[in-house]
């Protein structure tokens, strides 16, 4: 083959090779749109618990001296589920592990008909603490005077004062810092209870709550 005829063929190809592969000269259907994904998740999502069960009349179970996660279960299994908890020895500690507390009291009596939709709140000590007679009433300022907060834990005593209030408060047996409040309690304040709260700063002095103020 002379070199004319092999330039002309190979012309040839190369445009029918672009020809070929030429995106205005192919015609492909076009991919359908795939459908939203919420659109079957909302069609199969299960429907919550609460909403299987609607709210009806109940008597309330008697929780007291059930573990507090033992008590929470059995609340829910009743149609309870507005739960909340909180420190009966009045030094505001959280209920992180609910199987290391005890109910020691219940906001609803035992026995008394109520709504399911109707909240909760049990009282609860540490499993190796005593039950107090009573829950402890959490320390509040009246009529603008510094409460007594001697013997409160520090973290309760922060809490009955306003937010913005400077608050110090130093080991009074030792040289410790005092990191989990709820685990100290007052020996001394400052201002003295009953003097009038202007924004004055505050001071305490604590011990934890094994030990006895000095």
């Amino acid at each position: 083959m002379n070199t004319r005829a092999l330039t002309a063929a190979l012309a040839c190809l190369a445009a029918v090779t672009l020809v070929a592969c030429d995106p205005a000269t192919t015609d492909p259907k076009p991919a359908e749109p795939a459908a939203p994904e919420s659109s079957t998740v909302a069609s199969t999502a299960p429907p919550s618990r609460k909403s299987d069960r609607p709210a009806e009349p109940k008597a309330v179970p008697d929780f007291v001296g059930m573990g507090l996660q033992s008590a929470q279960d059995r609340a829910q299994a009743e149609g309870f589920y507005l739960l909340t908890s909180h420190d009966s020895a009045g030094r505001d500690r959280l209920q992180a592990l609910d199987r290391n507390w005890k109910v020691c009291s219940q906001s609803v009596k035992a026995g008394k008909t109520v709504s399911t939709g109707t909240e909760l709140d049990f009282g609860a000590v540490k499993l190796e603490e005593t039950c107090p007679a009573g829950d402890a009433e959490a320390p509040e300022v009246v009529g603008g005077k510094m409460p007594n907060l001697v013997g409160k834990s520090v973290k309760a005593a922060r809490g009955a004062l306003d937010s913005g209030t400077s608050i110090t408060t130093t080991d009074a047996a030792q040289d410790r810092m005092v990191l989990l409040e709820s685990n100290w309690q007052v020996c001394t304040q400052s201002p003295a209870p009953g003097a009038a709260l202007k924004g004055q700063p505050v001071t305490f002095t604590a011990v934890k709550y094994e030990e006895s103020c000095p």
